[in-house]
């Protein structure tokens, strides 16, 4: 039987993954990063992008908005800040909100809402882009 390397997906707000896979890729702030059974230990920051999960001929995406990467001897961890599984994105409806997020830039009167609403439309530029 192959090795496999256990991978862990966390974010905020949920546990998205847990779960013994054959190799996992990584969009990390240098580059991608291919992490296989046995990798060498090290940790790295995430870009906004896709995240590969492949088990046999199954591939999985989830979308990572940031976060940290640590590979151990005891497989993989993601930290993301904002996870989402691809087949949960919606094209269309994302770019409704970056339409939205453009009028709600324009129309802000205040540093602090147009601070708000450029941080909004980046998050959604970025979503758009991994897609």
């Amino acid at each position: 039987m192959a090795d496999k390397l256990h991978f862990n997906l966390v974010s905020p707000e949920r546990e998205l993954m847990s779960e013994d896979v054959d190799q996992v890729d990584i969009p990390g702030t240098e580059g991608w990063i291919g992490v296989l059974p046995n990798h060498a230990p090290m940790m790295s920051t995430l870009a906004p992008g896709m995240v590969r999960i492949r088990t046999g001929s199954d591939e999985k995406q989830i979308f990572v908005r940031g976060g940290f990467a640590e590979i151990s001897p005891a497989g993989l961890t993601l930290l993301a800040e904002e996870a989402m599984p691809a087949d949960e994105l919606d094209a269309e409806k994302i770019a409704l909100r970056v339409k939205d997020a453009e009028e709600d830039l324009a129309d802000a009167d205040s540093d602090e809402k147009k601070l708000a609403a450029q941080q909004s439309l980046d998050r959604l530029k970025e979503l758009q882009a991994a897609l």
